[in-house]
């Protein structure tokens, strides 16, 4: 399945998230690109145990947030399990890592308000 990469005025969109293809951002890390709204872009990440995202994520100008949905996600010396949202305001940045392996639904927000 290939997701519009947004929800069009008047459009519902439902999508099975294990249909969309993965993109591997590097060793154990996929992220499958779902529809958003003008602004937000809206993802799924799968890590695999022992997996670390490849680079910094850096997030300068705009925000970011997720959910996990299950496994463990490590941020520095904290530990987000299922059930835990995490947000990134502007001048953030951070490099996800799991032990468990870890699946979490997120945004990118690319505008200002």
């Amino acid at each position: 399945m290939i997701a519009p990469k947004q929800v069009l005025p008047g459009q519902i969109i439902p999508v099975d998230v294990d249909e969309v293809p993965p993109i591997e951002l590097g060793p154990g890390v996929h992220v499958r690109t779902l529809p958003g709204m003008p602004g937000i872009r809206t993802w799924v990440i799968d890590i695999a145990p022992g997996a670390e995202w490849p680079d910094l994520d850096v997030h300068e100008t705009y925000g970011e947030a997720y959910f996990v949905v299950s496994g463990e996600v490590i941020e520095g010396d904290r530990t987000h399990g299922p059930g835990t949202y995490v947000a990134f305001g502007t001048k953030t940045s951070h490099r996800p890592r799991t032990e468990t392996g870890a699946r979490a639904f997120g945004f990118n927000y690319d505008v200002t308000a």
